[in-house]
């Protein structure tokens, strides 16, 4: 099993220390004997540790910086949720294919939040402008915040949070299984836990660093047990030798072990593999050894966001993969919902 998150290094921004939970985290970090550092900004962090690019990469993956988000506007997130909440930023996973990958740049650290007092606020003016619509929050757009919420128990205040709102959800994802401390967490019903799952081929190949399915399926069944809606996100979809028995075999073991609760109001999300071209330079540079098929002749250029193209798969090999997959939903889990694909 996978070992939760311990960062190598700990970068402290002077205003975090403003805020309780900013002190808390600190003591914490002390306490573990942890090395913290002051910095003015995490845009000042410079020489991390290492002998060259491969290694600063890894080290940097390894960072947590404690900070003050500045920005309290809220991105979109279609079609997850009305709007990304941000609590963290950076993940310590190594997943070759992760959109992260750029839109993080030459900074792949780790950073948490700790005013969030002030986010809250932030969302409560946000559910306001749509009520009585209710407002979904997606918690993981920019991080795997679970993997870091052992430390910093983020997510769980937020959890706890919109448990006691009246317009807002909440929603995140995870590739992690460390998820004990939030079991017991009062989420009345209000905050769906997602699971980013694959078939082994993809796990085995592309998610260095991340919990394995066995482990991310144990995490699941705690979860359906705690009461919480639950979700799985297939993602990414990707088609190698062996696809569709492979998926098929991902299906079966998870029908084998969800308790009952849990598949009477269970959601998927289907999401195929895309890469842009400055995605594939910066995979190809951290990740160089990695049997991620990058070509872009064998795909299909579409407009993405902010205007930057990426390549998805042919409309065939799409409607393959939808038919297949929603077509194993289907059979294994009828009650089921499958929220989209993209």
């Amino acid at each position: 099993m996978v070992k939760p998150f311990v960062p190598q290094l700990v970068y402290v921004e002077p205003r975090a220390l403003e805020y309780q939970k900013g002190r808390e985290l600190i003591d914490k970090f002390e306490e573990m004997g942890l090395e913290i550092k002051q910095t003015t900004s995490h845009n000042q962090i410079r020489n991390l540790p290492g002998d060259n690019d491969f290694q600063k990469y890894r080290i940097a993956k390894s960072t947590l910086v404690v900070g003050v988000r500045k920005t309290l506007k809220f991105d979109t997130s279609k079609p997850s949720a009305e709007y990304a909440i941000p609590f963290a930023t950076g993940c310590m996973g190594h997943c070759h294919y992760c959109y992260l990958q750029t839109t993080m740049g030459s900074k792949p650290y780790i950073r948490t939040y700790v005013n969030t007092e002030e986010i809250f606020s932030a969302a409560e003016e946000y559910m306001k402008e749509r009520a009585p619509e209710p407002t979904r929050f997606e918690a993981s757009c920019t991080s795997d915040i679970v993997g870091v919420d052992h430390l910093t128990h983020t997510l769980k205040d937020a959890i706890e949070y919109f448990g006691q709102s009246e317009h807002g959800k909440l929603r995140f994802v995870t590739k992690f299984a460390h998820v004990d401390h939030l079991l017991d967490a009062k989420h009345n019903g209000r905050t769906r836990f997602r699971f980013s799952i694959n078939d082994d081929y993809v796990i085995k190949y592309f998610e260095p660093g991340t919990s394995k399915l066995d482990d991310r399926i144990e995490a699941a069944v705690k979860v359906a047990k705690a009461g919480y809606p639950l979700g799985f996100i297939v993602a990414p979809i990707y088609l190698h030798d062996g696809w569709k028995e492979g998926y098929k075999k991902m299906f079966e073991k998870l029908q084998g072990v969800l308790p009952e609760q849990a598949v009477q109001d269970l959601t998927f999300e289907l999401i195929q593999h895309r890469f842009t071209q400055p995605a594939k330079r910066v995979i190809q540079k951290n990740y160089p050894m990695s049997k991620l098929e990058l070509e872009e002749s064998k795909r299909k250029w579409k407009w993405g966001r902010y205007g930057i193209g990426k390549y998805v798969y042919q409309d065939e090999e799409q409607e393959d993969m939808k038919h297949t997959l929603g077509g194993y939903i289907e059979h294994y889990f009828p009650n089921a919902k499958l929220e989209y694909f993209t």
